[in-house]
């Protein structure tokens, strides 16, 4: 990888702490600053990626957005990726969960995503309106990933899930994905594969941003282009107004469970 010159540096950390200054409505609560900016001037220098021809005004953009989240280069939750003149914003699988837990108008218990290999045991089950998913992965397993799933547990005892076969790991990888050959894709399939379907479950997540900023930097730190509806899975959340077990509310039968049905169609980040 090519050295940044002392002078491109300099302009990079110049324009940084100004836009930081003029954005501190933007940016969370007790940020910090220094550190954040050491952090980011230790990222540029580290050799792992070439900002030699990129334009120092797109860097300061990418790196500003993950001031507004409020997530570390450095620790790896999210990235400054060169592509030609430009430098593009990604999250990572640790930073999307970190900003669900942050940002969730319900709070998280827990979430995490899990790729599934052959020989594993996974079944998703709904028996009396009550949804379950149980998985036995076999021990040191390093059989062929056959897909992914995503769970959201929730602080109030309710839950949401999402899967992805690899054939559609695959198909959003191919159609929608912004850099499907890169290195990530090709040194950390698994933690790819775990990162999109956790990000097709965020999208049943009601996150709610500080700032626009922030939400606007969330959508452009996705793997992939496409923002559509995740397909059909099952939500549990008290969406039913009732107290009774197997109430009849106008045509609809209300069975003793707290989830329903989310309806949607396409691929999806």
């Amino acid at each position: 990888m090519a050295t940044l010159n002392k002078d491109y540096l300099v302009e990079v950390n110049k324009q940084l702490g100004n836009s930081l200054d003029k954005q501190v409505a933007a940016l969370p609560e007790k940020f910090n600053k220094q550190r954040f900016m050491q952090n980011c001037m230790t990222v540029l220098q580290d050799g792992q990626a070439d900002f030699s021809k990129v334009e120092a005004k797109t860097v300061v953009r990418t790196l500003l957005k993950g001031a507004f989240l409020g997530l570390d280069f450095f620790n790896g939750e999210c990235y400054a990726i060169p592509y030609g003149s430009q430098c593009n914003f990604q999250t990572d699988y640790k930073g999307e969960i970190k900003l669900c837990k942050r940002y969730s108008k319900n709070p998280i218990k827990d979430i995490y995503a899990k790729v599934v290999r052959e020989g594993d045991d996974f079944e998703e089950v709904i028996e009396n309106g009550r949804q379950t998913v149980n998985f036995k992965p076999k021990s040191f397993n390093d059989g062929e990933i056959i897909g992914a799933f995503a769970i959201v547990l929730y602080q109030d005892g309710s839950m949401m899930y999402d899967t992805m076969s690899k054939a559609e790991i695959e198909h959003t990888r191919q159609v929608f994905s912004k850099a499907k050959d890169s290195k990530a894709w090709k040194e950390s399939y698994g933690e790819m594969c775990k990162k999109t379907v956790l990000r097709r479950l965020c999208k049943l997540i009601d996150l709610d941003f500080d700032t626009a900023e922030q939400c606007q930097a969330f959508e452009d730190g996705s793997e992939f282009d496409v923002k559509g509806q995740p397909k059909e899975k099952y939500q549990a959340q008290d969406v039913y107004a009732t107290d009774s077990s197997n109430e009849i509310v106008g045509n609809k039968e209300i069975i003793d469970g707290d989830f329903r049905e989310v309806n949607g169609g396409g691929a999806d980040e």
